[in-house]
């Protein structure tokens, strides 16, 4: 059994990814200029909203600032995830670690605010012995940084952690940290490359527990 479960938040944890993807799509429609599901997940799923709304500015030549992007972003994004739920299996996988011992941290690209509410009003927070958000890190996903300093927090070294994950980036920054991960997919299937960098492809977060008695 491993000492720390180091969990994902978007896509992961609760469904939100799909919402990430239309405030993407709705910024560029007022510009005349759209974004696939596939082109978010393939180029935004896992990444700090610092860094995607710089891109998607950059990319697109939208005539606004980043600051005016992400306070767009933010105010937008509120309403829509007032619909949020957990993803199926996520608060019995947490209630069970906990009874187990297991050290449960968070590591999301989230600000902290956004994500302790979230997991507030879904009546989950309490499981969580510590948290890592992109704002404390120099380098986001697909860079180690944030599982090695959540893996800090949980005390315990990276051979004993594992992460959950369901993005590219989430893959390879897990992978570069020396942690085993677990991949449970969300918008897309990561490519060949990176199921090879996973311990596991799950269907669900059901089957953690599973892969976590029999390791």
């Amino acid at each position: 059994m491993k000492k720390a479960v180091i969990f994902d938040l978007d896509g992961l944890l609760i469904d939100s990814e799909v919402i990430s993807h239309r405030l993407y799509d709705e910024l560029l429609h007022r510009y005349g200029k759209s974004v696939t599901v596939a082109e978010y997940a393939r180029d935004y799923s896992g990444k700090t909203g610092v860094a995607n709304m710089t891109n998607v500015i950059a990319r697109y030549n939208l005539p606004i600032t980043v600051e005016e992007g992400l306070t767009w972003e933010v105010a937008r994004e509120k309403e829509l995830l007032q619909d949020v739920q957990l993803k199926p299996g996520a608060a019995a996988l947490l209630s069970w670690l906990k009874t187990e011992g297991v050290a449960v941290v968070l590591a999301t690209s989230s600000v902290r605010e956004r994500a302790v509410e979230v997991l507030t009003r879904l009546g989950v927070v309490q499981y969580f012995d510590d948290m890592v958000f992109g704002t404390e890190i120099e380098r986001g996903k697909p860079w180690p940084d944030i599982f090695l300093k959540a893996a800090g927090k949980a005390h315990a070294a990276p051979t004993d952690c594992l992460v959950l994950e369901d993005s590219e980036a989430g893959i390879q920054a897990a992978h570069a940290a020396g942690i085993d991960v677990l991949c449970v997919p969300d918008m897309k299937m990561p490519a060949e490359s990176y199921q090879q960098m996973t311990a596991a492809m799950l269907k669900s977060l059901d089957e953690v527990k599973g892969w976590l008695t029999a390791e």
